[in-house]
């Protein structure tokens, strides 16, 4: 079985995971502890890894079945295809949060300037700078191919 990427409504991460493993469906919303700061007082609060996505898994022909639950709003895609996590990489996140060793965590977006490297696609392994960054879209600058890359995002 795969491990797909479920979008849900902002803040409903935690209500969603809730609600599919109630109707059976194994998923997975990793979580941390951040500390919050009001005017009077400090908090340590437990908050999604990765803001408005779960992951669920299931079967192909089964993957309707999590829009059931209120807050599932769509599935991540890549490239056209519903994104798939690799168990490896679930296994990674999950032995990530448990190690003791490590006292914060932050997923961030790229930002303009910022210097990656392509991992898949025709540009694989390719360098690549950040020009632009939108809702719908990165703009990527590939100066070994003197060339600019735009890649849209559903």
């Amino acid at each position: 079985m795969n491990w797909y990427v479920v979008y849900t409504k902002p803040k409903w991460e935690k209500k969603v995971s809730e609600k599919l493993n109630q109707i059976g469906i194994e998923c997975y919303c990793p979580l941390i502890i951040q500390i919050k700061q009001w005017s009077d007082r400090k908090k340590k609060i437990e908050v999604p890894l990765f803001n408005s996505y779960v992951f669920v898994q299931l079967q192909d022909g089964d993957r309707n079945s999590v829009f059931q639950v209120a807050g599932a709003v769509r599935y991540l895609f890549w490239l056209g295809k519903p994104a798939i996590v690799k168990d490896e990489e679930i296994e990674i996140i999950k032995k990530s949060l448990q190690d003791v060793n490590v006292s914060e965590i932050a997923v961030n977006p790229f930002q303009v300037g910022d210097r990656i490297k392509l991992e898949s696609g025709v540009f694989s392994n390719q360098d690549a700078i950040v020009q632009e960054v939108s809702k719908t879209h990165y703009i990527l600058v590939l100066e070994s191919l003197g060339c600019v890359l735009k890649i849209k995002y559903k």
